[in-house]
């Protein structure tokens, strides 16, 4: 089989991460999320808690704020943003994943760091809020907060921060190579058309 690397970009609440583990377990391809996270913490000394918190979201605080969650402070360069740091250092693990081999990753501007690599496809998830607002309330329980709410919060960190780190729009039909409505389509559909999508980009 020739190389597979599949990025999936989502709307919080769309069940991106589910379709992204259930496409690698059809191909039988290493599945990267909160793998991921473990593997920027190792490269970087930041801890895990922070990578996945403020890893997709919050570009421009000094790393000195964050020192904390640092173990090892000797691998950063002077006057550089906590959020720069990180961006370099994932960009650097992703990278490093897709060369290994086929694999599928999940969120952390995977898509725009390999945008230039051959094996890979793009895949963006995305639903209405009405589903998504049901689906996380079933997932992760009510809150403080309405769903709607919750969604809106998210889903506009993550665009601010793809923005400031890429230069382009979170979303945008034309940056991916699938564009699927996970509430209209189904989770199980979305699944196998991005597989095909995969194998036929692979033949």
């Amino acid at each position: 089989m020739e190389k597979m690397i599949i990025t999936i970009s989502r709307e919080f609440g769309s069940g991106g991460r589910s379709i992204g583990k259930a496409v690698a377990e059809k191909l039988n391809i290493p599945y990267y999320d909160k793998e991921l996270i473990k593997e920027v913490a190792e490269e970087t000394g930041l801890s895990p808690e922070y990578i996945e918190n403020v890893g997709e979201y919050a570009p421009g605080k000094s790393l000195l704020s964050f020192l904390p969650a640092l173990t090892i402070h000797n691998k950063y360069p002077n006057n550089m943003s906590a959020a720069d740091f990180l961006w370099c250092m994932q960009s650097k693990v992703i990278l490093d994943l897709a060369a290994k081999g086929s694999c599928v990753i999940v969120g952390r501007c995977a898509d725009y760091i390999l945008k230039d690599d051959p094996h890979a496809v793009h895949v963006f998830v995305h639903a209405s809020t009405e589903y998504k607002a049901d689906r996380i309330v079933r997932l992760y329980g009510e809150s403080e907060k309405r769903p709607e709410e919750r969604l809106a919060d998210k889903d506009k960190k993550r665009s601010v921060h793809y923005k400031h780190f890429t230069g382009r729009e979170w979303g945008k039909c034309q940056n991916y190579h699938l564009s699927l409505d996970s509430g209209k389509i189904g989770i199980d559909k979305c699944v196998s058309m991005i597989v095909e999508l995969a194998e036929q980009t692979n033949e």
